[in-house]
């Protein structure tokens, strides 16, 4: 019998040194504010990942810990195998501290200075603040906007690509903000393209469980037949609430390449002991928390039916842009006759609430909120409150 998971209950996570609600100042000026905003959730982990950590705990000495075994890489394959359908080569497979440490070290090989990366626009924040900083430039491809609904711009896609200084495309999938989930034709078209123009293709998957019933994400792998240029990164942090255990990892089938990547991971950064807690919760996970993950995604579904409904009753001038994947909703604004800043400005000092600006993701997502629900539907409930009497405050 599969036990119901509880993700109603509150979980108080103020003065645990927490990103989202213990320094939403940092970002937003005041710290009296109800959070949706760092993409991690405020549920807790599996009681199978917490039995783990527990037992792993009372083992007395956390010495430096290796990750190049088979327990940490069957793990990872028994997961494809069995949440995508996809036989993985465990040859690939290597650890990263982060998905963003992951990107950037790719980026470091696979580029030069002063290089093009490419990327679709709106997109995660991290993207832009990484690729600057190594020196590279970003190479904007915005994603067709219309009918509410986000696709592709091949044309322009194509034409980017082919730019003589365009070395990277760094792919979303599933795309944050926007939750879209790409097709096989989608993802193929962009493998060609990609091959064509010799364009090397870093995948970020890291939302690939989050999925909306009847959403089915495919490994970029999976529709290439040439894999040489393509590398995968991930981590199972995303969806299991445990970014701060610290453990990521990616597929690099290109053996040269992997070793590249390696001797900077250990020899270079000295980073390749990774953390034991990170580590046992990634096995643990994979192996043991399938049922979890299914009532996690049930749960969000509901959850994403309450912010449509209330929206779609309360708050008409805006629009939730159908979400295929993850806990994260795209909000159009634009039908607002006010600005984002003084949108921005109410929520703070009038809801008191935190929901990210759109602008964050881009200069395309300047009519947009981004608004986490990976929480309580008691919360949310409450921001979305909060969100209307902001509105109504401006209204008035």
């Amino acid at each position: 019998m599969i036990d119901t998971i509880d993700f109603d209950t509150i979980i108080d996570r103020k003065g645990t040194f927490c990103t989202q609600w213990d320094y939403v100042a940092d970002r937003f000026g005041e710290a009296d504010l109800l959070p949706f905003t760092v993409s991690d959730t405020d549920f807790a982990v599996p009681k199978e990942i917490i039995a783990s950590l527990q037992k792993r705990i009372n083992h007395p000495v956390f010495g430096y810990t290796r990750w190049n075994h088979t327990a940490f890489k069957e793990s990872i394959q028994h997961w494809y195998q069995t949440r995508f359908d996809y036989k993985l080569n465990s040859e690939w497979i290597v650890y990263s501290p982060s998905v963003i440490y992951s990107i950037s070290k790719l980026i470091e090989l696979k580029s030069e200075d002063g290089d093009q990366i490419l990327i679709q626009t709106p997109a995660y924040d991290a993207f832009f603040k990484m690729i600057h900083a190594q020196n590279r430039t970003v190479l904007e491809t915005k994603l067709h906007y219309q009918n509410h609904q986000y696709t592709i711009d091949f044309v322009d896609l194509e034409n980017k690509l082919s730019q003589a200084n365009c070395k990277i495309f760094l792919l979303c999938s599933p795309h944050n903000p926007t939750g879209r989930v790409w097709t096989k034709e989608e993802l193929t078209t962009i493998i060609q393209l990609c091959q064509t123009h010799d364009v090397f293709l870093i995948s970020d998957e890291i939302h690939m469980d989050i999925l909306r019933k009847g959403e089915h994400h495919t490994p970029i792998f999976q529709w290439a037949v040439d894999t040489q240029q393509i590398a995968l990164c991930t981590s199972a942090s995303k969806t299991f609430n445990t970014p701060g255990l610290i453990a990521s990892y990616l597929m690099v089938p290109d053996a040269e390449l992997r070793e590249q990547f390696m001797y900077i991971l250990k020899n270079r950064d000295g980073l390749s002991s990774t953390s034991i807690l990170g580590l046992d919760s990634t096995i643990t996970a994979y192996n043991h928390c399938h049922d979890w993950l299914d009532q996690l995604n049930h749960y969000l579904d509901k959850n994403v039916q309450l912010t449509t409904q209330f929206i779609r009753e309360e708050l008409p001038e805006l629009i939730v842009i159908e979400a295929q994947a993850t806990y994260l909703l795209w909000i159009d604004c634009s039908n607002l006759p006010f600005t984002m800043a003084q949108l921005q400005s109410a929520l703070i000092h009038e809801g008191k609430v935190a929901i990210m600006d759109g602008t964050t993701y881009g200069e395309s997502g300047k009519d947009f909120l981004r608004l986490n629900i990976g929480c309580s539907k008691e919360k949310l409930l409450d921001g979305l409150m909060r969100l209307k009497k902001s509105i109504l405050y401006l209204k008035k």
